[in-house]
């Protein structure tokens, strides 16, 4: 007799188990996806904070620009300046004008 209580169906051993996940899998699905997030938030700010603290090295020598390049980059106008219209050829219509 005492042999047949010792072996339960394993059915039955999970049977309460299943009822808790049957119960309360939506907070389980929740708790599970907060915690994730929380985990991504921390470690991508722990990553934000090392990069930060080390120095950025380029790796363009300060005279290897040739002139010609320098010389494009100096006939660019600056932001404060507003930019050229563009100039249509002629004949056409712009279909964006009202």
């Amino acid at each position: 007799m005492a042999s047949t209580q010792a072996k339960k169906p394993q059915s039955s051993l999970l049977k309460p188990l299943g009822n808790f996940f049957r119960r309360f899998h939506l907070i389980i699905f929740f708790v599970l996806v907060v915690g994730c997030m929380a985990a991504a938030v921390l470690l991508i700010n722990r990553t934000l904070a090392e990069s930060s603290s080390q120095d950025y090295n380029s790796t363009i020598n300060a005279g290897s620009i040739d002139q010609a390049t320098l010389e494009r980059v100096q006939s660019l106008h600056p932001s404060s300046e507003p930019a050229a219209t563009p100039a249509l050829p002629a004949g056409r219509v712009n279909p964006f004008a009202e």
